[in-house]
């Protein structure tokens, strides 16, 4: 009996192991990238409101949001992010959630050629 629980047991571990070496090996943690919540998002100043902390933005798809393109109003992570843009800038940013509202935590000028 003890003899038929030792051979149970490697066999047991030797038809689990190689499934699992192999999902390692397919799948090393390296090659494992998360969703990056840094994708820039391209878009155009509408609105800009420095006393409310908020920036009105006609942008393309948020992919990090599974928003559509859309025009609306985002408040910002820091008011200093508005002296770098004016109304009518084409520009680059990166939103996320953060305490149930969605705010532009980095805006940087965009492609100012226009689009073909």
């Amino acid at each position: 009996m003890k003899t038929l629980s030792i051979t149970l047991a490697i066999l047991l571990s030797a038809t689990v192991a190689p499934s699992s070496y192999a999902q390692i090996q397919m799948n090393p943690p390296s090659a494992q990238v998360a969703p990056s919540a840094t994708t820039m998002t391209d878009g155009e100043v509408r609105k800009i409101d420095k006393e409310t902390k908020k920036i009105t933005i006609k942008h393309g798809e948020i992919k990090n949001l599974d928003m559509p393109g859309m025009t609306m109003v985002f408040q910002v992570k820091d008011v200093a992010l508005l002296d770098t843009v004016k109304v009518g800038d084409k520009v680059k940013f990166v939103a996320e959630k953060a305490g149930g509202a969605i705010v532009v935590t980095d805006i940087q000028p965009g492609d100012s050629r226009p689009a073909q």
